[in-house]
């Protein structure tokens, strides 16, 4: 790998990174912080900074649970090619230091 990510480019392809787990199925916080090893508030701050991106992400709760017990979901990625990124979920996940690959 060559130079390390800008905190622009890193914050940039984290967002884009967490869309991707969110529209894959990876779409609450734990499972979040499980497949990238980021602290929960990372999460937890990721996940509101989507709306800086239009990405148009919303939670639900799952039927009959209560305390925002549920899961994110992607209605919209705006701008985003979600094609794109997902061909490039595996770039991105190396860049950003999470895990294999």
């Amino acid at each position: 790998m060559s130079a390390p990510l800008s905190k622009t480019k890193s914050s940039f392809y984290r967002r884009l990174y967490v869309a991707y787990l969110i529209d894959q199925g990876t779409a609450s916080v734990p499972a979040l912080i499980e497949a990238t090893g980021m602290p929960r508030r990372t999460a937890q701050d990721t996940i509101a900074s989507l709306a800086e991106l239009d990405i148009d992400c919303v939670f639900s709760n799952d039927e009959g649970e209560r305390h925002n017990i549920g899961r994110y979901q992607i209605k919209d990625w705006g701008a985003i090619d979600p094609s794109w990124v997902s061909r490039h979920a595996s770039y991105l996940q190396q860049a950003l230091g999470y895990g294999d690959a």
